[in-house]
Formats: structure tokens, C-alpha cells, sequence
């Protein structure tokens, strides 16, 4: 017999309805307190948030939060990280040498724009990150260490292995900040897109577009780049 808490109906917070059915394999029960624990902690933070209250939103027993996290700083850490809201980009799916400057671009701009299709998800995670950033748990510095970075250093790989530049300078990192930064104001600035553009990002087709439009965008941005640099080299080579 199964000890997972996901079929239990006891132990309920005081004053909660009666749970919802649960998957016998626990699935469930686990998704339900991601998604109810996104909310809080986005709306409260990690500190003003307790397991009971996230138990009591998801419908599910207290104790299965231990179960399937450990503890509270084990189920923020994977709302944190949940994929379906915050998906990272594998480095190797940017700077790739057979793989065209449009293709790596698009790799890189597809995590920004994909997650938009959740909707109200990807709005809570956004706040979520942002409410790290003011009362950190750690869990922001890691984010920057295991996955921005990586992912910083392949796209300025990739930028200068097209701009033909052997070793990358200031310019090549304010590029590929640039380049990241269009895709940055999709969530930073959803709020303001909804109130002057709402439809620019009120579909999965929208958000493909939108997703085009940042593609010529960013090689815009690099063959600007290399212009400026072929202009330099000029000047430098003139008597």
C-alpha cells in the first residue's frame, strides 16, 4: 500500500472544503500545490506564506508538502525553478557551430516568448522573480550562477564566432544584453503592453508573431554590430 498522502482525506487545514479527487500516482497532488503555492508565494513571499494556508488553496493534505518537498524552502524552490513557467535554455542550443545566426537567436528568444502562452502563470512567476530579487532567499544569485550566465557567455560565444571577433569585448556583451533585453520587456513590461497593445500578446499566434519581429530585430542588432566594427577597422587602417 501506497504511503503518498495524495488519497488521503484527513488531516485537512481547519476550515477547508472537501479535497478534490486525486491521481492515484500522486501527480496531481503535487501540480496542485505548485500552482497554488506559485500564487502565494508571488502574492506574499516566501516568509509570509505558510504551508498551510498553500495546503489549504491546493486541496490537499498538509503532510504532502513534506512528502513531494521536503519542506516549504523545498516546494519554493520548485516553484521556483518549475519548467513549465520558467524554463532554462540549454547553452548548447545557442552556440552551436553548425547551426545558423537566426537559428541560435531563435533558440534564445523562444524561452522568453514560449512561456507567455501560460498567461496568468508566467504573470505570477514574474512576480515571483521580482519579489526575489527584493527579499532574496538565495535561490536569485543561484539562478544567475547555474543558468543565466551559461547562458550569457554561449549567446556572446555565438556573437563572436559570426562577428568573427576572437575574443569578446565590452561591445559584443552590450550586443548580447541588447539582444536578451527584447525578450526581457515581454515580462517586465507585460503589465504596460496590456494597458497600450494588449493584443500584440493576447494569443499563441501573437506571441509567434511578436516572436518574429524580435528575431529581425536581433539580426538587425548584429549585422549593425558588424558594420560599426568593419567602420572602425577602416578608420584604424587609414594613414
Amino acid at each position: 500500500m501506497s504511503l503518498a498522502p495524495n488519497s488521503e482525506t484527513s488531516a485537512l487545514p481547519v476550515g477547508s472544503a472537501t479535497p478534490k479527487p486525486l491521481r492515484s500516482d500522486g501527480q496531481e497532488a503535487r501540480t496542485r500545490l505548485l500552482d497554488a503555492a506559485l500564487v502565494l508565494f508571488a502574492d506574499k513571499g516566501f516568509a509570509k506564506t505558510s504551508t498551510r494556508e498553500i495546503a489549504l488553496a491546493a486541496q490537499v493534505n498538509v503532510a504532502s508538502i513534506s512528502y513531494y518537498f521536503g519542506d516549504k524552502a523545498g516546494l519554493y524552490r520548485a516553484v521556483f525553478t518549475d519548467p513549465r513557467s520558467n524554463p532554462s535554455v540549454e547553452p548548447a542550443s545557442i552556440d552551436h557551430p553548425d547551426q545558423s545566426l537566426a537559428d541560435s537567436l531563435r533558440a534564445m528568444l523562444d524561452t522568453f516568448t514560449e512561456p507567455m502562452k501560460n498567461g496568468v502563470a508566467m504573470q505570477n512567476c514574474m512576480k515571483l522573480h521580482i519579489r526575489e530579487m527584493l527579499e532574496p532567499t538565495g535561490l536569485w544569485q543561484a539562478e544567475i550562477d547555474d543558468n543565466i550566465k551559461p547562458a550569457h557567455m554561449a549567446l556572446v560565444q555565438m556573437l563572436c564566432r559570426h562577428l568573427g571577433v576572437t575574443q569578446a569585448d565590452d561591445d559584443v556583451h552590450r550586443l548580447a544584453f541588447s539582444i536578451v533585453g527584447l525578450g526581457m520587456i515581454l515580462h517586465v513590461g507585460s503589465d504596460v503592453i496590456q494597458a497600450i497593445r494588449p493584443a500584440l500578446i493576447g494569443s499563441p499566434a501573437a506571441i509567434d508573431a511578436y516572436a518574429e519581429h524580435m528575431l529581425v530585430a536581433a539580426l538587425s542588432m548584429v549585422e549593425g554590430e558588424a558594420r560599426h566594427r568593419q567602420a572602425l577597422s577602416s578608420t584604424a587602417a587609414l594613414p
